[in-house]
């Protein structure tokens, strides 16, 4: 077996999910061609994983592309955008078929969920990395951004928190439970696209609660007052997971008023800082180069 014969099984197997009414040209051209529907603007979104920062290196080839799909379609979903199409880059140490076909199983999965064609990509020789482009859809000037939260504004998330940073902070990833399934199964909540329309500034939960809401009021120059009693914690999970901890790719939102689906953990304030039960805190979670 050669690249080339590796990439044509991969997109042989990707077969049911490359191609949409919305793509003109799919996999096997330099490059793929594809339709806007009229008055939109295009959302787009990109994201690396590695092993052993972003899944465990031992995890099944298929839950690694699942999970790996999954978390990036979620900042289309937080852009209130109508998923469209994904572009995946693969590097690989070596030639192995089982484990890329595993891989695209788990992200073919995924794509099939959130109704969005895998129409191209790249395949080269590395350390193994998972590069997954997403793109969607919005009519335009309704995209709804980190920067638009007002005072007075219901901070609000989309599910429970904290189970699958449970599952981090336990190292139980080889268990069959919810936690589990948290972390390797979690959904792109595109399925809010039209109540998140509602909201004035969104964001997904992939770095933690708090660090992630830092992010809507700095770009919004706000402030915010979150009561820990009003967070739902998921079951088997501790509160801490669910303020700090990442990987649930739930949705936090601010919105005038509480929006369907969504719980309310606070209000937006008129000004910094971000205050937790009254106590002034400093918004933290996940770090790519923390020490």
């Amino acid at each position: 077996m050669d690249e080339f014969s590796l990439i044509d099984d991969i997109v042989d197997s990707l077969d049911e999910v490359a191609r949409a009414s919305w793509i003109a040209v799919a996999s096997g051209d330099d490059a793929t061609v594809v339709s806007v529907s009229p008055g939109a603007e295009v959302v787009s979104s990109i994201d690396t994983f590695t092993p052993d920062v972003h899944f465990p290196s031992n995890a099944f080839p298929s839950q690694i592309g699942y999970r790996s799909f999954m978390a990036a379609a979620s900042d289309l979903a937080a852009m209130a955008a109508l998923p469209r199409y994904a572009l995946v880059a693969l590097s690989l140490p070596e030639l192995d078929r089982e484990f890329a076909l595993g891989l695209c199983a788990g992200m073919a999965k995924a794509a099939a969920k959130c109704d969005m064609a895998i129409c191209g990509g790249n395949l080269t020789k590395g350390p193994l990395s998972i590069t997954v482009s997403v793109h969607g859809e919005a009519t335009a000037g309704t995209s709804v951004v980190r920067s638009g939260a007002q005072v007075g504004d219901l901070v609000q998330v989309s599910g429970d928190l904290g189970a699958a940073a449970a599952c981090v902070r336990t190292g139980s990833y080889a268990v069959a439970g919810p936690l589990q399934r948290a972390y390797f199964e979690p959904y792109a909540r595109v399925d809010l696209r039209g109540i998140v329309a509602g909201a004035h500034a969104a964001i997904d939960i992939s770095d933690g609660c708090l660090q992630d809401l830092g992010h809507i009021l700095k770009a919004s120059h706000l402030g915010a007052a979150i009561d820990g009693a009003l967070i739902p914690v998921a079951e088997g999970a501790e509160l801490q997971d669910a303020l700090w901890g990442g990987d649930d790719y739930e949705l936090l939102v601010t919105a005038p008023a509480g929006l369907a689906g969504f719980r309310v953990i606070g209000e937006v304030t008129v000004e910094l800082p971000l205050c937790l039960d009254g106590e002034e805190i400093t918004p933290q979670g996940y770090d790519h180069f923390r020490a």
